[in-house]
């Protein structure tokens, strides 16, 4: 099972992977060691071979190898360096002291074919335990060309404890390094998810209310975290302290119909009067229960919300209301071009939009239109109607709570006020001007991202 601890997670796949690194490292270096080595072997045999040839004298009409070389191994049986001379089709001319006891069998798997004049071949057989280095030529003697072989072969096992030694230093300097790095990397770990740590520690610290939100410098990849977080503990506490100021409200608002349903117990009404006063005053309770209602969950536009596209529910919201004021007439222009979606639940936005538009429905004589534009981060909603407009010394009182410019028309005159709350909580903006349908136009501004 994977173990649940980040530190314990990184800690693991270095165990997993590091060894498979330095195994591919370790094989690599020891290919490139035995190519290095036989390489060296190559040069040591071809030396041999020069030195073969540069003791080589003519006898006549023959080929003469000293019995004595330069090299002294070729004078020892078996010392591991061995000395041939080719002529023709592989007819042995010549062999050194040295290689009195090699077996025809070994002799008999050296390569000749394919070896033309001035060409040279290395290669090792394995099963022998040696490599082989021959040379070609052509040597004219009397008059008549003789094509010679110079073969020089040397035991491997040199280079096979060579490697031996360099694979023992190497698989030892590497398991240190991966114990080192093991080290290392638990550190770093360590050091690195020290941020995270102290980021508990404050959000227990807050928890317990020794503090109100994170504080301090965290690396760049957690400060956005702790940005985001402040901002979602600061909401949390204006979403807290806005139902506490609602339930005060709510209970100062109700003590008036209360104390009148009250009074009206105590007076001579009849039936049909105090059925009509308690009918009113329940009626009232109800909006001020939805009005403060609404005031409480108003400001959750800033909690994580997905996407909603805007143009479905301006349209939706246009349908519903054409029903509703059907007797009207109400031409309703459309310009909703580009798929916007904004980072808002999609029922702030319905409680903002609906409010809009149904004070556009309600004011305006025979015209609505809704468009869309955009620019410098902003999504703006402009919706227009052809009623009465609003002068612009009550542009700005309408917008308070219970403030009204028509007190003819049905209302609370809190439908506004909302709006402007619930711009506020996502950063957004609502301004009053006069459209070109000669009515009131409002343009709500909102943050694209």
């Amino acid at each position: 099972m994977m173990p649940r601890a980040l530190r314990a997670r990184l800690l693991l796949a270095s165990l997993l992977l590091l060894p498979v690194f330095f195994g591919l490292t370790g094989f690599a270096l020891q290919q490139a060691f035995h190519h290095s080595l036989e390489v060296a072997e190559e040069e040591r045999l071809k030396l041999q071979v020069y030195l073969i040839l540069g003791a080589a004298e003519l006898n006549g009409d023959r080929i003469m190898i000293p019995d004595s070389l330069q090299e002294p191994r070729y004078a020892q049986v078996e010392s591991g360096l061995y000395g041939f001379l080719h002529e023709g089709d592989e007819m042995l001319v010549w062999y050194s002291e040295s290689a009195k006891l090699i077996s025809d069998n070994l002799l008999d798997q050296l390569a000749f074919d394919g070896l033309s004049t001035g060409d040279s071949r290395f290669y090792q057989l394995p099963a022998q335990g040696v490599f082989v280095y021959q040379f070609a030529l052509l040597w004219e003697i009397a008059g008549q060309e003789h094509n010679y072989v110079f073969t020089v072969l040397e035991s491997d096992s040199s280079v096979k404890a060579e490697q031996k030694a360099f694979n023992t230093r190497l698989w030892g300097w590497l398991g240190a390094a991966i114990f080192f790095f093991l080290l290392v990397e638990t550190a770093l770990i360590r050091w690195g998810l020290k941020p995270l740590t102290r980021l508990a520690a404050d959000l227990k610290r807050i928890e317990v209310g020794q503090s109100d939100k994170l504080t301090g410098e965290y690396p760049t990849e957690v400060q956005a975290v702790t940005d985001n977080l402040n901002l979602l503990i600061h909401n949390e506490r204006q979403q807290r302290e806005r139902y506490r100021n609602t339930l005060g409200d709510l209970a100062h608002s109700l003590k008036t119909p209360l104390a009148v349903i009250r009074g009206a117990g105590q007076e001579k009404l009849n039936f049909n009067e105090y059925q009509t006063l308690v009918t009113e005053q329940a009626a009232r309770m109800d909006q001020i229960v939805q009005y403060q209602l609404s005031r409480a969950v108003k400001g959750q536009g800033r909690t994580l919300a997905k996407k909603t596209s805007v143009a479905p529910l301006v349209q939706r919201m246009v349908t519903a209301l054409g029903k509703v004021y059907r007797d009207k007439e109400i031409e309703v222009e459309l310009d909703l071009h580009g798929d916007y979606q904004l980072a808002a639940d999609a029922r702030d936005l319905m409680e903002l939009l609906g409010n809009v538009l149904e004070n556009a429905f309600k004011y305006g004589h025979s015209r609505v239109g809704v468009s869309f534009s955009n620019g410098a981060g902003m999504l703006q909603i402009d919706i227009a109607d052809d009623g009465e407009g609003v002068s612009p010394e009550l542009r700005q009182t309408i917008l308070k709570r219970g403030e009204r410019a028509d007190t003819s028309a049905p209302g609370q005159g809190i439908g506004l006020s909302v709006v402007v709350d619930i711009l506020s909580s996502y950063d957004g903006e609502l301004e009053i001007s006069e459209s070109t349908f000669g009515g009131a136009l409002f343009s709500i501004r909102f943050p694209l991202s």
